[in-house]
């Protein structure tokens, strides 16, 4: 299994909902978006902030403010999430030293470049056209 943070959780879970509710113009509040996807809203604004530094969420402020996706969903791939929350996660290691380091440091590094490839594969508008059925991205 994969262990990933609650963190990059939470902004894949903020990012679908947006991309459910995409159609280049409406905002979704924050308090609509923590509620739907269970997620404290003084966490979810740090997550937010973090995914708009990057480019993958626009805001409005005020009382009609919210939030939503500055592109199609179809148009934001998963490796990009992953780049802007946990830009480390898929990094290898640079030291294979010892007798078996190379052949550890190629596996680390095979397995990297597929997770990366299939990330950049998905899309959110693929993910928020799922209809329940549990996710698999790897």
């Amino acid at each position: 299994m994969v262990k990933v943070s609650q963190k990059l959780e939470y902004a894949c879970r903020a990012v679908v909902c947006l991309a459910k509710h995409y159609d280049g113009s409406t905002l979704v509040n924050l308090e609509d978006i923590a509620q739907q996807e269970d997620i404290s809203a003084s966490f979810l604004v740090q997550i937010l902030n973090d995914l708009k530094r990057y480019g993958l969420v626009d805001s409005r402020r005020g009382k009609a403010g919210g939030y939503l996706l500055p592109r199609p969903p179809a148009k934001i791939s998963l490796r990009e999430v992953v780049q802007a929350i946990e830009p480390g996660l898929l990094t290898t290691p640079e030291n294979c030293s010892g007798a078996s380091g190379p052949a550890v440091n190629e596996i680390w590094r095979g397995l990297s470049k597929f997770v990366d490839e299939r990330l950049g594969g998905l899309t959110l508008e693929s993910m928020a056209s799922e209809t329940g059925e549990p996710m698999y991205f790897i």
